[in-house]
């Protein structure tokens, strides 16, 4: 089972499969001009053959050709019959009763054979003229066809200066380029064509067979040459295949093995960033993400280490208040003393508990929104309200900045609510007593704006960055740091953007959340 695992290994890795992705490319590209170029090649190259023979053919003097041939063809079969007449004199006075004298018989004899070899001269000279037409054509063949009527008007062909009999095609051919008056070429088979040319006001056609076995040969040497070429671009490719596969599968282990360890927890990797292409922006990304890691593992040890504080400040207190308080010989204003002090640290623990889980509910995305239509002059108006008492302990007035017609938004206004009341907090809190605070709402671009504005002394510049971050506090003022960090996750989720402005006697605090029609 092993080998055959190591196999199917083999087979499954990407450098092998892009080898073999190559190698097929290639393969099919050969394959395709082996199959579908090579044929069509070779036709071209014998329809290409028959119109060059045609316009040699074309160009030659044909009318002198066919007179001369003409001529000969008839004086052929004027020696035909002379070879017939002497031959059957011969059989004649050799069958005589009684039998002729030996001096006749010798002289029909001689007789005979010179019109034999009168016929053979004239037949030598006709073959020795298609022969050098043909050579000048460069056709395998020449046959010349006459044209005569038949008794319904239909030309009726017949072939001169020859003694075979033309087949069927070459007088299909040789008609219709008579009928036509124009040249006419017909590939027969694979080795073999006919190129037809009417003799102009004349009633002969040439026809000549054209072989093609100079294209064969050519074809045979093209395969021949394509599959060499073939093995040796197979070679190449799959080579280069494996050599390229193999410079992308090393890119690619070496971001798995980085990958790996900071999967491990080793956040120290690095993922090199080698190239502009996609594996180097992949890398460029993973080295991002792996930043982005060790800035939230630095936080996150940052909140444990904070919140550990946090938490361990008030649970000391409440235990010395404890102890305190089980001293007999405590007075009972003193008791009721440590009592209110227990009280105030029991408070912070839940506002921290409370603060910790809204903000750890948030991070996780399991806060659950209800998007209502929601008049925020409304919702402005009731916050606001409930903070009549922190202000009346802090001598601040809260002024109202709302639009005169209702200004809507599709949000979640228990949300907004929330969001809204730790602005105002936050603004009572870090600001003197007697500070001015001004809630606004606004609109425009499509979007909504909620305002929370304090005279305060402002936020430091070099802190403005950091108010966001839990636990922060930019003047030392008691609280568990929370409230900020949980406004901006609010308005993450609220697709909303909350930002701060500080300076010129004024700190303003913004949320800018989609309008209505948005």
């Amino acid at each position: 089972m092993a080998p055959r695992r190591r196999i199917w290994a083999l087979f499954g890795s990407i450098r092998t499969r892009l080898a073999i992705f190559f190698f097929l490319i290639t393969l099919i590209a050969v394959a395709v001009v082996y199959v579908y170029v090579t044929p069509s090649l070779q036709s071209h190259l014998e329809l290409q053959e028959l119109k060059d023979t045609k316009g040699l053919a074309s160009r030659v003097n044909s009318r002198t050709h066919s007179k001369h041939l003409a001529h000969l063809a008839n004086s052929e079969l004027g020696e035909q019959d002379d070879v017939e007449k002497a031959r059957q004199a011969f059989q004649r006075l050799r069958q005589a009763k009684p039998a002729a004298s030996p001096k006749r018989l010798a002289h029909a004899n001689k007789v005979y054979d010179d019109r034999r070899a009168a016929l053979k001269a004239t037949e030598q000279e006709a073959a020795t003229a298609l022969t050098t037409l043909a050579r000048e054509t460069s056709a395998a063949n020449v046959v010349l066809l006459q044209f005569t009527q038949s008794p319904n008007g239909s030309p009726v062909p017949k072939a001169l200066a020859t003694v075979t009999q033309i087949n069927q095609s070459v007088e299909d051919l040789g008609t219709s380029a008579f009928t036509s008056h124009q040249p006419a070429i017909q590939p027969v088979s694979s080795s073999l064509g006919f190129v037809a040319v009417p003799v102009p006001k004349q009633p002969y056609v040439f026809v000549y067979s054209v072989t093609f076995n100079d294209v064969k040969a050519d074809v045979v040497l093209i395969r021949k040459r394509i599959l060499v070429a073939a093995g040796i671009a197979l070679a190449v490719v799959l080579l280069l295949g494996i050599l390229v596969a193999r410079a992308l599968t090393v890119r690619v282990l070496r971001l798995e093995h980085a990958a790996q360890r900071v999967a491990a927890g080793d956040l120290t990797a690095q993922f090199e960033v080698d190239a502009n292409d996609e594996l180097g922006q992949l890398a460029a990304a993973l080295a991002h993400m792996q930043r982005q890691l060790q800035e939230l593992e630095r936080a996150r040890r940052r909140f444990i280490a904070t919140a550990s504080h946090e938490l361990r400040t008030p649970i000391f207190s409440l235990g010395g208040f404890l102890e305190l308080i089980q001293d007999e010989e405590l007075d009972e204003d003193t008791r009721r003393q440590f009592v209110g002090q227990v009280r105030e640290q029991v408070a912070r623990l839940g506002k921290l508990a409370t603060g910790l889980l809204d903000l750890s509910r948030l991070e996780a995305g399991s806060v659950d929104l209800e998007p209502t239509p929601t008049d925020l002059g409304v919702l402005s108006r009731a916050v606001a309200a409930e903070f009549v008492p922190a202000l009346s302990l802090h001598q601040s007035e809260l002024d109202l900045k709302l639009p005169e017609t209702p200004l809507r938004a599709v949000v979640d206004p228990d949300r907004v609510a929330q969001l809204l009341r730790i602005l105002i907090d936050n603004a009572i809190t870090h600001t003197p007593d007697g500070t001015k605070v001004i809630v606004g709402v606004g609109d425009g671009n499509d979007m909504v704006r909620l305002s929370v504005t304090d005279n305060g002394p402002g936020i430091p510049e070099d802190t403005v960055g950091r108010i966001f971050e839990p636990f922060y506090s930019a003047d030392g003022v008691q609280g568990a740091g929370l409230g900020l960090a949980i406004a901006r996750e609010l308005a993450e989720r609220l697709h909303g953007v909350l930002d701060v402005r500080s300076g010129g006697g004024a700190t303003v605090f913004t949320l800018t959340l989609p309008g209505e029609e948005a």
